[in-house]
């Protein structure tokens, strides 16, 4: 009797096992499941990031003429006006080369004043005969050449106060210093920045993109009071940034003429001028880019198909497409690089 029992035990056991290995093998049979979401229409936004202000040009200040710093006047942070000091040289090397070329002036006019008193002394001479017109002409040959080292040794004495001016470095605009590096005692060559100015007037909006192929050209900033300004694209830089890979780009402030705070923060909303009406925005892992074009998914009667699409523009989060499909028309939002043509999908709406 108890073998009896023993045989319909593991009867039992083996067929219910069979029975749970069928189980897992339909849970395996059944489509990958995947989530679908809606292509919207493109309103014009491409990208919502933060910028900082900045002024329109940031000078770098540096002497023209090399030498050892005496005395610093400004710190960094500091408003300077046109015309200020900022910083001298000494002066010591620079005051003995004037003295030199006053020196040498002064010389060149005696020899002038001696050279001209003698030609008028021949001059009285050739009238009485006492000497021929040659002699006249050699005298005036001597006064030409001793005004010509007079004017050498002017523009000598010229160029002496104007390198004498250069030891004293002063700001050519008015601004804000927002760095400082010069300190006295420093040597510096010739044009060495020793500070750099954010000159007062224009401001920038500078915002870091992810694409440079096809940059904003207009948007928006808005201000920490609430008010928005218009935004135009001015530059863009011409390499990514080595650590960000992204693209530096400044946009000026339009119709705004109050000089705002420079450093700021400001939310920027950037826009496309040229929008079509048949453009669209689906998320960047819509995209698929194995086959020679890029394309999105849509699913028909439970399988996956590929759409080809044509990128317009790429943001941080969103693709701009232009595709034969109407708005609204649900597609595969991730997972897309595991599809293949008519495969079998399950479908959940994101």
């Amino acid at each position: 009797m108890s073998n009896k029992i023993i045989l319909s035990l593991l009867f039992t056991l083996i067929f219910g096992g069979c029975s749970g290995n069928n189980n897992d093998t339909d849970s395996q049979k059944q489509p990958p499941l995947v989530k679908t979401v809606s292509i919207k229409i493109d309103e014009g936004v491409l990208h919502k990031l933060s910028g900082t202000i900045r002024a329109r040009y940031e000078t770098p200040i540096a002497f023209q003429m090399g030498g050892r710093i005496l005395t610093r006047n400004i710190d960094a942070g500091q408003w300077v006006d046109a015309g200020q000091l900022l910083f001298s040289l000494d002066p010591r090397d620079l005051n003995e080369a004037e003295n030199v070329a006053k020196a040498q002036l002064a010389s060149a006019e005696a020899a002038l004043a001696t050279a001209s008193s003698e030609l008028k002394r021949q001059k009285k001479l050739v009238t009485k005969k006492l000497i021929s017109q040659f002699e006249i002409e050699r005298f005036e040959l001597a006064e030409r050449a001793a005004e010509s080292q007079c004017d050498v040794a002017q523009a000598s004495l010229k160029q002496a106060y104007i390198t004498r001016a250069y030891a004293d470095l002063k700001s050519k605009q008015s601004g804000i210093l927002i760095e400082v590096s010069g300190e006295p005692g420093q040597v510096v060559s010739v044009g060495q920045t020793v500070a750099v100015l954010a000159q007062d007037g224009k401001r920038d909006v500078e915002v870091f993109l992810p694409d440079s192929r096809h940059p904003p050209r207009i948007g928006v900033a808005k201000l920490n009071d609430g008010r928005q300004v218009v935004l135009e694209l001015r530059e863009i830089g011409g390499a990514a940034d080595p650590m960000s890979r992204t693209w530096r780009a400044r946009y000026r402030i339009t119709g705004i003429e109050k000089n705002l705070p420079l450093g700021i923060i400001v939310q920027v909303l950037l826009t496309s001028e040229d929008t079509e009406q048949n453009t669209l925005v689906v998320p960047l892992g819509a995209l698929d880019e194995r086959s020679e074009g890029p394309r999105i998914w849509r699913v028909i009667d439970g399988h996956a198909e590929p759409v080809s699409v044509k990128i317009v523009g790429l943001g941080a989060e969103q693709a701009r497409i232009t595709v034969d499909l109407p708005p609204d028309t649900r597609i595969i939002a991730l997972g897309t690089h595991l599809l293949n043509p008519g495969m079998s999908v399950r479908t959940r709406e994101q």
